[in-house]
């Protein structure tokens, strides 16, 4: 599986910005995606993820500002950023991980940042 992730950019606080990560390959197989982020000299942390029947969970500090949702037509996930801060300037990178074999993938980031 091939994850191509984009939308990154710059925007200042309050804005939004939509982040888009397209798999392709194998996709006929069923599996979770996901959002991480690295800010600088910090870990990638995970931001917010759905499951293959649409469960998601987001990390507290994005609750009630950000949503994940998926096209499993297009075999996308889409992060939609609102009311961003300037904490949430990072690294972006997507992520997808089959059910049956638990393999892990990850796209390649995208960057984000909100400036004050």
């Amino acid at each position: 599986v091939q994850l191509q992730a984009s939308g990154g950019g710059l925007v200042q606080a309050g804005g939004s910005l939509r982040l888009s990560c397209a798999a392709s390959g194998r996709t006929s197989s069923r599996y979770a995606m996901g959002w991480f982020r690295q800010a600088p000299g910090k870990e990638r942390v995970i931001v917010a993820a759905i499951s293959w029947g649409r469960t998601t969970y987001y990390t507290d500090s994005v609750k009630g500002r950000f949503t994940i949702s998926r096209d499993s037509a297009k075999n996308t996930v889409y992060l939609q950023m609102n009311s961003l801060k300037p904490e949430d300037t990072a690294v972006y990178y997507c992520n997808a991980e089959t059910l049956v074999t638990s393999a892990v993938y990850w796209g390649q980031g995208t960057q984000v940042t909100v400036s004050s």
